[in-house]
């Protein structure tokens, strides 16, 4: 476990590294940071170093491992040194005497038996495996609220621009109109009604931007600094789908491996040891005492000849009577140990219903996002016709407005659907029991730093 903690530590030392000489490398060229670009990889690896959850909790398991290691130092030897300089006075009819008395001694414990001992040790042993088990659950859970707020944080950008998009068109729409009305050839409603629908956009790009601005500040308290570089997208030439493999064979994977699962099982392990430890306080222990003492104090603290002395021995000690105290709280370990159970049940049926889940959905994902770009596509068309149709008379302003709201929502659609899709794929990875960095690895391969937020409004 202690090799484990150091090549984590190292790991954690190199990303530090390549962060900071990013940082500086960018810093010396006199690239400011709006003008770069970063990618989901890179604010995980920040993140790792910088997000208190994950820290907190990697502290919490080496404290686990040190509480381990505390219990283990009762099993064994226990050696004390002592020493007193006493100073004395006697008095009695005949004599009356003062002196320094001085004692020395040298004190080895070793328990040949200590049935409580020995599962408290097991059961602190069982606790470190489970707050290290909770250490990976919550990195795996901070790298899927990470995601989730990078895909956020896309998302906003994503709206502004489409609302500024839609403002555009449609005050292009309104520009058309008004020329028509100027000759009489347009409706003063149907002017009126693009003008409304143009102070409306303006309205909902300014809460957009207010949006967008908040989703970087959601990814900034991960990352422990303000985000300000372009986020790389995702890229418009992959075709996104879950692996080949099963339901029933991410279920077995997220039984075998989930890391909330294992903990839940660890501490199953601990209440039992704990039930064996309270459970062994009606057992008699058995310990080897050895001393050597030294003193010059002998009888009713009269001075003596310094004396040297040595004693071996074994000790036996039987309970036998407590006031019902240690029957208690094996009684109470009992029902410590049926919650343990009862929520290691809890955890195994939520890991079954999460992986379940987000499987499903992350299909139909798959599927929508086809259709939706087929949707997109016709809405496009539809989008063109109608504003040539609003040309030629064909059709009046509210038919355009519901043409581009249509495409509008189809672009929407598409990219709601893309980043639900890759969200899904984290919670399935989370549940499933898979390393983070593998989900943020090939979920980064489906991203493009060199596409911007205006890409989104191609064809």
């Amino acid at each position: 476990m202690d090799r484990s903690a150091v090549l984590l530590a190292g790991a954690f030392m190199l990303a530090a590294g390549g962060v900071l000489a990013q940082t500086t490398a960018a810093t010396a060229s006199g690239v400011s940071a709006s003008g770069l670009s970063t990618d989901l990889m890179q604010l995980y690896r920040e993140a790792r170093l910088e997000d208190p959850k994950v820290l907190a909790s990697f502290a919490q398991a080496k404290a686990g491992h040190e509480h381990e290691r505390e219990a283990m130092g009762a099993l064994l030897p226990q050696v004390s040194l002592n020493a007193g300089v006493n100073q004395i006075r006697q008095e009695n009819d005949i004599i009356q005497d003062s002196y320094d008395a001085e004692t020395y001694s040298l004190v080895l414990r070793q328990y040949l038996y200590n049935k409580a001992a020995w599962e408290n040790y097991k059961k602190f042993k069982s606790l470190a495996k489970q707050t290290e088990s909770e250490a990976l659950d919550a990195q795996a859970e901070a790298t899927v609220e990470l995601a989730r707020r990078y895909f956020t944080a896309l998302a906003a950008e994503d709206e502004l621009e489409l609302v500024k998009a839609e403002r555009r068109t449609t005050q292009e729409s309104l520009d058309r109109v008004t020329a028509l009305y100027e000759k009489q050839l347009a409706l003063v409603t149907d002017q009126l009604d693009l003008k409304a629908r143009v102070d409306l956009l303006a309205a909902q790009e300014l809460e957009a931007s207010n949006q967008a601005t908040i989703s970087r500040e959601s990814l900034a308290e991960i990352v422990g600094r303000p985000v300000k570089e372009r986020l790389s997208r995702v890229r418009d030439d992959v075709h996104m789908q879950v692996s080949a493999q099963s339901l029933e064979t991410w279920v077995r994977e997220g039984i075998a491996q989930n890391p909330a699962l294992k903990a839940s099982e660890s501490g199953v392990e601990a209440a039992e040891a704990a039930l064996r430890s309270g459970k062994g306080g009606h057992y008699p222990t058995v310990s080897l005492n050895l001393s050597a003492q030294q003193t010059n104090e002998g009888y009713n603290n009269a001075l003596a000849p310094r004396t040297d002395s040595y004693v071996a021995g074994v000790g036996v000690q039987v309970p036998i009577y407590s006031g019902g105290s240690t029957s208690a709280r094996v009684r109470g370990l009992y029902q410590d140990q049926v919650v343990a159970e009862e929520q290691r049940e809890e955890i195994r049926r939520r890991v079954v219903k999460e992986i379940t889940s987000a499987y499903l959905t992350a299909n139909s994902n798959g599927e929508k996002i086809e259709a939706s770009r087929l949707a997109l596509s016709s809405a496009q068309l539809s989008r063109v016709a109608a504003e040539k149709g609003l040309t030629y008379g064909m059709v009046n302003a509210v038919d355009v407005l519901a043409a581009v709201r249509n495409e509008f929502r189809a672009r929407r659609d598409l990219l709601k659907t893309q980043y639900e899709f890759l969200s899904n794929v984290f919670t399935l990875n989370r549940w499933a029991g898979r390393a983070p960095v593998e989900s943020v690895e090939s979920v980064n391969g489906w991203l493009s730093p060199s596409r911007s937020v205006q890409d989104i409004m191609r064809p």
